[in-house]
């Protein structure tokens, strides 16, 4: 059975199909560690521990609860730029023919109702599907790339355009890496409690408005192209976060940026939905 794994007050959680969660070093009798990231290395006891949790009595409902990060401290964040053609196509770009690949420092990731702290006028939303590694991963092909995926959550890539292009080349990585423009969650849910894991929806609303919509068969390359990519360069370790892009709708291409007082709602099929507010 899949799971779908959060991070409640610091401690590890599983979360039931109710919507109730479990602390996960009590349901699976101490199989799975209470530090959230000791917990995903351990894949084999999050499933099993995921079966018990039929008949077992929550410790509380998730909407209520203190939700934190599902991998608070990851060693590697990955972002990837163009890799929907819509957004390609609204930046004026050509599509690109490798992935563009660029790092959004792991300080910046934080929790999926977490405030985002605007710096600047500029400031950007882009939801995206997140992949993140489970275990060991090096030249990894893409047809065994699903079986080194943890999971997949939800991911807000906030961006300072005036500081992504403050230089020449452009500085993807600090245009991006302001604390708190990295948000994820609110859970990790496991590849098998998908129908298809490549085929997903996802949209963002901005105050309610619709920006963005699309579904994740539409990357250029997809996250099993990704995952064979990247563990082609470097070993990729259990935590390390891929955000997999953006579809078209920015607010880079309207010039309607995000403001004090926005409120962020990025929603992934099969996940949940993350709620940000924008403060000064």
């Amino acid at each position: 059975m899949g799971f779908r794994f959060a991070n409640v007050a610091g401690r590890s959680a599983l979360v039931d199909a109710d919507g109730g969660w479990h602390d996960a070093e009590r349901a699976s009798g101490g199989a799975v560690g209470a530090d959230p990231m000791l917990a995903l290395e351990s894949a084999d006891a999050l499933h099993a521990a995921s079966n018990l949790l039929v008949n077992a009595s929550a410790d509380g409902a998730l909407a209520d609860a203190d939700v934190r990060a599902p991998v608070p401290v990851p060693r590697n964040v990955f972002g990837v730029g163009l890799n929907y053609a819509n957004h390609a196509a609204e930046s004026g770009v050509e599509l690109p023919e490798k992935p563009v690949v660029f790092t959004k420092f792991p300080s910046c990731i934080v929790g999926p109702t977490a405030d985002v702290e605007l710096r600047s006028v500029t400031g950007d939303y882009e939801v995206e599907l997140v992949a993140v590694i489970g275990g060991d991963t090096r030249d990894v092909s893409a047809e065994r790339a699903w079986d080194h995926v943890l999971g997949v959550t939800i991911g807000q890539d906030i961006s300072d355009r005036a500081l992504q292009f403050a230089a020449k080349p452009a500085h993807f990585d600090l245009g991006k890496s302001r604390d708190t423009y990295g948000p994820i969650g609110p859970v990790l849910v496991s590849t098998d409690l998908f129908d298809d894991p490549s085929d997903i929806a996802l949209r963002c609303d901005v105050n309610g408005e619709p920006r963005q919509s699309d579904r994740t068969s539409n990357l250029i390359f997809s996250v099993a192209h990704l995952v064979s990519y990247l563990s082609s360069i470097m070993t990729l370790r259990t935590g390390d976060l891929i955000f997999t892009g953006t579809p078209e709708g920015v607010g880079a291409t309207s010039r309607n940026f995000l403001q004090p007082g926005d409120v962020v709602t990025s929603t992934i099929e099969g996940i949940g939905t993350m709620t940000n507010h924008c403060v000064e």
